[in-house]
């Protein structure tokens, strides 16, 4: 299992998904697959090695929304976590919420700013 404020995940979020995959595609070996654990399909995971790297998010129906990374770090109560941060002064940005397969995550603004992810992964030990 991961540590407390490990980074357990990163998403690349972009509206550009071909010309990302095909760039990195290209400079680090990876490929895709698509991926829906929302049901929304525009999910890619890409692959190193047979193994999942890093999450692509296709953000073309949020046009608004930036291009750029996104972290989630490894948390052991998303709940208690998220109550903790907003008595220290944080935001929780959207409500809590679960993806099946991939575990409870919430979506805060820290007190100086920052936007990141906290996870409580789906333990694929017991698997």
């Amino acid at each position: 299992m991961a540590r407390q404020g490990e980074v357990v995940w990163s998403e690349l979020m972009t509206t550009e998904i071909d010309k990302a995959k095909a760039f990195y595609g290209r400079t680090l070996g990876l490929t895709f697959e698509a991926h829906d654990p929302t049901g929304d399909g525009n999910y890619w995971v890409a692959m190193a090695d047979g193994e999942a790297a890093w999450g692509l998010m296709d953000m073309t129906s949020r046009p608004e929304s930036p291009t750029g990374w996104f972290t989630y770090l490894a948390v052991d109560d998303v709940d208690a976590r998220v109550a903790a941060a907003e008595a220290a002064g944080g935001k929780l940005l959207v409500p809590v919420f679960d993806v099946p397969s991939v575990g409870r995550i919430a979506v805060l603004q820290d007190p100086t700013g920052a936007v990141i992810g906290w996870m409580k992964p789906v333990d694929r030990s017991a698997a």
